[in-house]
């Protein structure tokens, strides 16, 4: 199947193209035709597999685009708000449709004035559900979408999307799109969806198959040695280390800092100015390493994040999917890695059964494995350097002073300087140590017996010499007024 199957208007074809799109995902080939054919749909895939194109293409081939706004796009943060409204807009240029988008934190006379103009609305539910209170809006879209719905019950946003429905009337078609189906989201389905269509990708397994899901077991002191070993050995061109606290992340930010990472914190505390300028450098890879919350960084779409690092093991299963989800996505493949103590067996375990994917046992690198891999790569690196003119002048000139072997080590010398690998040689727990604790969990019947130690912090590790890299941080949206109105959300109202 390829997207001309479709038979979409020639102007979103044609932004199609321009996009590169050429084979529909999993998720787009079987949810379109049931937007197509004008059907309510749940549709639940993991992160990362084109849910936007699944539907922000049909309805926008289903527009008139002559109505002022028939189509409302709700989802759980403000920087997914942004992300999917420019991607509609991008597919909708040559059909010239309009976006705006709605959040909290940014201007109600700017937005409404978008709005006024707008074919699309893309929103978060404060903001949203604040300009219906108000009167400030009033719109009867034909089509509705909630996108990341269990996100956005997460982010105890379920009470806002109920009251947003009861302000629109008439006939619409309504599209949900989850990552996971837990009961409160199937409940909303049943009052807000008419007869919908069900399609599922994730069959089993939550997890995306292009993710690789590893795990090590350290004591809680060596967390920070642990992850900037693996930052080490890994190498990762672009990487989320997710932290439970907002605390964490500032404290983390300012720890692989001071160790020559390219790192910033991404928090609900930070204004929004500094969220976008974040967001904007890790986009471009500008900056390496980002650091969040898990609410901070809920509906980030950047597509190639190679590596997922959990500092702590999330608290719930639907957080761990949605962590890991942020690599491995368009295709491409990612590797996501947890940092845990004997303590968190119990949780590790569940994530493992609830999720329906294996999580493999790693040992963490020693310095010589490190050493080894970086003098690998550097040999590659050379072997495939092209040789310069100017080069080839100065080894003249190096020649009358030292002999060849000379040279070569003097510049050997200068190209590992400044990339000692520091902390301990080794770090975790071995593979033997980890299964005898395992043994040990599963005879205690889920009673931890590793010893844990208190958490260092980062200020004694002092400086690691590693090369330098440049190198520091997302919550709901803004309060409303809420106004209880009478439920006029009957089944005909939703057609």
């Amino acid at each position: 199947m390829t997207f001309e199957d479709f038979n979409f208007k020639p102007e979103l074809a044609k932004a199609i193209k321009d996009a590169g799109f050429k084979e529909p995902s999993p998720v787009q080939a079987e949810a379109m035709p049931i937007v197509l054919d004008g059907k309510d749909i749940v549709a639940q895939a993991h992160t990362g597999t084109g849910k936007t194109a699944a539907f922000g293409l049909p309805v926008l081939n289903m527009m008139d685009c002559k109505s002022g706004v028939e189509a409302v796009v709700i989802v759980p943060t403000r920087e997914l708000a942004t992300q999917v409204s420019d991607e509609i807009f991008r597919f909708g240029k040559y059909l010239g449709i309009n976006t705006a988008t709605v959040y909290g934190g940014s201007s109600y006379t700017r937005q409404i004035n978008h709005i006024k103009k707008a074919s699309v609305i893309v929103a978060t539910p404060g903001r949203f559900l604040d300009l219906l209170n108000n009167g400030q809006i009033n719109i009867s879209p034909k089509y509705v979408i909630l996108d990341e719905a269990d996100e956005m019950l997460d982010m105890g946003f379920l009470d806002d999307i109920k009251e947003i429905f009861t302000y629109f009337e008439g006939t619409r078609q309504t599209l949900m799109f989850s990552a996971t189906m837990p009961k409160p989201i199937k409940e909303l389905a049943t009052n807000i969806l008419y007869r919908p269509e069900f399609v599922s990708i994730t069959k089993k397994n939550t997890t995306n198959e292009n993710i690789k899901q590893h795990y090590y077991v350290v004591d809680e002191r060596e967390r920070d040695d642990a992850l900037i070993r693996l930052m080490d050995y890994k190498n990762p061109t672009k990487s989320i280390v997710f932290c439970r606290t907002k605390k964490e992340v500032d404290r983390l930010s300012t720890f692989l800092l001071s160790q020559g990472q390219s790192a910033k914190g991404l928090h609900g505390d930070m204004e929004q100015r500094q969220r976008e300028e974040v967001i904007r450098a890790f986009k471009r890879g500008s900056l390496e390493t980002l650091i969040a919350t898990d609410v901070a960084a809920r509906g980030l779409d950047v597509s190639d994040v190679s590596h997922v690092f959990n500092y702590h093991i999330p608290f719930d299963s639907e957080s761990y999917v949605h962590r890991i989800g942020r690599t491995g996505r368009a295709g491409k493949e990612g590797l996501a890695i947890t940092i845990v103590t004997p303590h968190e067996f119990n949780s590790l375990k569940k994530i493992q059964k609830d999720v329906g994917s294996k999580l493999e046992s790693k040992v963490i690198p020693t310095i010589q494995d490190v050493q080894m891999k970086n003098k690998d790569a550097l040999i590659d690196e050379i072997k495939n350097q092209d040789v310069s003119e100017l080069a080839k002048d100065l080894i003249e000139v190096l020649k009358k002073d030292f002999v060849d072997e000379d040279i070569a080590l003097k510049l050997a010398t200068m190209l590992y300087k400044g990339n000692d690998i520091q902390g301990s040689d080794r770090i975790g727990k071995s593979t033997a140590e980890v299964s005898k604790l395992f043994e040990r969990f599963e005879k205690g019947g889920g009673n931890n017996s590793g010893r844990g130690g208190r958490n260092r912090g980062y200020g004694n590790r002092g400086g690691s010499g590693r090369r330098n890299r440049s190198g520091g941080g997302g919550g709901r949206d803004g309060g409303r007024n809420s106004k209880p109105r009478s439920n006029n959300n009957n089944k005909d109202n939703r057609r």
